[in-house]
């Protein structure tokens, strides 16, 4: 069983790694003062500035200093990001030897997660047919959207609760799930912001 256990271990870092380099090597960092600064003002408005700051600097240059540019960045991240998780989650499922509990968890987050994906692209179509004429009810959409993809994600941590569920891969999965749920929050705070304009800042 401990070997098993290893073996799961060494296969779920295997995935997250690759994926890690990936992402990195995809986007290196850059650096642009003004644009930097923008974005690090406007994450310090987020529940999780320091992951804001992260995982939105490095497209600084494309943000601009572009309030919906910065959202519907903060929503593309947020995507990529819950996309990745679900298909680790799918990966992680088929392992053999998971945890009766583990494995019950895992189905019905890959579902949950799956809803909150439709969710954030839904929200991300929203916000792409945005103009001055229908900035409060497409935003009001928006916020609709992502706080139930939000929804969708505690759902999910919550089915990994309780410390009678360990191994390698409730760990690995939860500690997934809790970095999509906090770009979530990060998005929608984000969002809240840009609403409040009502569609000053609308390029």
């Amino acid at each position: 069983m401990e070997a098993s256990s290893s073996h799961h271990g060494v296969a779920i870092l295997f995935i997250v790694l690759t994926s890690q380099i990936a992402l990195t090597l995809a986007y290196p960092p850059f650096l642009n003062d003004r644009n930097i600064e923008y974005i690090k003002s406007s994450c310090s408005t987020t529940t999780y500035p320091n992951l804001c700051y992260r995982s939105l600097s490095v497209y600084a240059s494309s943000i601009n200093t572009s309030p919906k540019l910065l959202v519907h960045t903060a929503l593309n991240v947020t995507l990529r990001a819950s996309k990745a998780t679900s298909r680790l989650m799918v990966k992680i499922s088929r392992f053999h030897g998971l945890e009766p509990r583990v494995a019950a968890a895992m189905a019905d987050c890959i579902e949950v997660i799956g809803d909150s994906v439709d969710e954030l692209q839904q929200s991300l179509g929203e916000l792409g047919h945005i103009s001055r004429s229908n900035i409060s009810l497409t935003m009001s959409d928006v916020q609709t959207w992502v706080s139930a993809a939000l929804t969708d994600e505690d759902t999910c941590m919550d089915g990994f609760a309780g410390n009678n569920m360990n191994g390698y891969a409730k760990t690995m999965a939860r500690k997934r799930i809790i970095k999509v749920a906090h770009l979530t929050s990060n998005a929608l705070a984000l969002i809240n912001n840009y609403a409040s304009t009502q569609g000053y800042y609308l390029p």
